[in-house]
């Protein structure tokens, strides 16, 4: 491991000085609390009624990008999103208070919904919370022109305030998120204007499209920008491998690629490294993981480290946060510094 305790302490010291900005989808996570000894039978219908025992909202999708930015310690976080006029916009507001990030480019607008995740816990006694149907709001309908200036507007304003920006490509759906084609393109072409600013990507299913960005897919998401198989089964080592150099070389930019247990393959179209997950023992969940690991390669590329370095912190992060169940997890300075610790 490339990454040592002195390296790590000089990291977090430069998070502080950090601006970041976090672009594009930004969800509600909601967490229903069911406890199983009151579910009573409805009256009505005859259906199982669960009873709701505390509620626990987080921002989801980019937003879990935020809380891990805001949890390592950087200084100073902007979001731009959009989000609608209703309940779930106001949670995820306050959220984002709470965390101190700055919201004035967070467009609301009656056109939209605030993008859920409504996740019902059920706990029963000497058991542990088992997740039921997960309830989804998102858009149907494409974000429209008018929409697409108000953001890269936005864009126009932070860009040159922040060191970094994230871009969270959520939406599946081509042109039903905030990053639309439009979008894209023009993220790209700040990031050819500002090249001395990281700008890393993170896309579910238009990764192949990013232009100047760092990108980093899931092995899934690999996979599918390069038009290939992308089902467990299809996977191979050396495929992979291959796989993630091919990217790097079509974008032109660095690719860190995230494979679970084995780690994080990273290239940048003439080098390529294998950098090893951290063994975690017992149940984890890892909602969010992907989010995490990207805050703490952003984390450490912005404080100067190599790329392997940034890996390894990407790969420290996450140990952390996949150990917490039922929850967006996160990890803070002190957490790594102990977690660390116990590995050397």
């Amino acid at each position: 491991m490339l990454l040592d305790l002195q390296t790590l302490d000089a990291i977090l010291a430069r998070l502080p000085e950090l601006s970041i900005a976090v672009v594009g989808d930004v969800f509600l996570d909601k967490y229903l609390d069911l406890d199983a000894t009151l579910t009573e039978v409805s009256i009505e219908t005859g259906l199982e009624a669960f009873q709701v025992t505390g509620v626990r909202c987080y921002p989801g999708a980019g937003g879990t990008v935020l809380n891990n930015l805001h949890a390592l310690g950087v200084g100073d976080l902007h979001a731009v999103s959009v989000i609608g006029q209703d309940g779930e916009g106001f949670e995820l507001l306050c959220e984002l208070d709470r965390m101190q990030v700055h919201t004035e480019h967070l467009l609301q607008s009656p056109l939209r919904m605030t993008p859920t995740y409504t996740k019902p816990m059920l706990r029963a006694p000497d058991a542990e919370p088992r997740e039921l149907n997960r309830l989804d709001i998102r858009n149907r309908s494409p974000q429209g022109p008018e929409i697409d200036r108000q953001v890269m507007a936005a864009l126009d304003e932070v860009v040159p305030q922040v060191d970094a920006v994230v871009i969270a490509d959520q939406v599946t759906e081509r042109n039903h998120g905030v990053v639309t084609d439009v979008v894209r393109e023009h993220l790209s072409e700040l990031a050819r204007e500002h090249a001395g600013k990281l700008f890393l990507a993170d896309s579910r299913a238009h990764l192949a499209l990013f232009r100047n960005c760092i990108i980093k897919p899931n092995r899934s998401e690999l996979y599918h920008a390069l038009g290939l198989p992308c089902s467990k089964e299809h996977f191979d080592p050396h495929a992979t491998l291959a796989a993630v150099k091919r990217l790097a070389l079509h974008t032109g930019q660095a690719v860190y690629a995230t494979c679970g247990e084995e780690g994080i393959i990273y290239s940048d179209g003439a080098v390529l490294e294998e950098i090893p997950a951290i063994p975690v023992k017992g149940p984890i969940d890892i909602v969010g993981a992907g989010d995490s690991t990207a805050a703490g390669i952003l984390c450490g590329l912005c404080a100067g480290v190599s790329p392997v370095q940034a890996a390894e912190l990407g790969c420290l992060v996450a140990s952390i946060t996949i150990q917490q169940l039922g929850v967006t997890g996160t990890a803070t300075p002190a957490q790594l510094r102990s977690h660390f610790a116990n590995l050397v």
